[in-house]
């Protein structure tokens, strides 16, 4: 019997489909950061948003938070396989060409989130060196910009299983 539920398990992780959330530098203090460009939601609370918008749709959910660069590199090499990743690199979105090529690596459909509208902010904000390889890009649209993310990428991910 308790092989049969490892191999039920196993087979149902592999029909869901797995929806990667990578945070990057400074991340981990939303909700101490300026309200006026990050909001007023700590990191847990905005994975629990996404998490049920995420299972809503289908998928499983991972998420991840780092404040080291390589390490954010890592976790995109192990989520190369998943259906879909959404990536908020923080500040590397602006100059990370080693995360760009992480990201040309991931097989399923990427996501681009920002909290706030990095277009509006410091002139150094504007330019993002990952938009050309995402198949989505959503800025300052706050926690519903990662549940806009959410259901594009599920429209995306079944288009290509059909």
């Amino acid at each position: 019997m308790k092989v049969d539920e490892a191999t039920n398990a196993q087979r149902l992780k592999r029909e869901v489909p797995l929806l990667v959330v990578l945070h990057g530098a400074n991340l981990n203090l939303l909700g101490e950061r300026p309200a006026e460009h990050y909001g007023t939601l700590t990191l847990p609370e905005l994975e629990e948003l996404i998490r049920r918008e995420a299972e809503d749709k289908g998928f499983r959910c991972r998420f991840h938070q780092t404040n080291h660069e390589g390490e954010f590199i890592e976790l995109l090499h192990a989520s190369r396989s998943a259906a879909a990743v959404i990536v908020n690199p923080g500040a590397w979105t602006h100059y990370s060409y080693a995360i760009r090529d992480a990201l040309e690596l991931v097989g399923g459909r990427v996501a681009e989130v920002h909290l706030s509208g990095i277009e509006h902010r410091e002139h150094w904000r504007a330019r993002s060196v990952i938009r050309e390889v995402v198949d989505l890009s959503v800025s300052g649209e706050g926690p519903e910009g990662y549940l806009r993310a959410i259901r594009e990428l599920d429209l995306l991910v079944r288009e290509g299983s059909m």
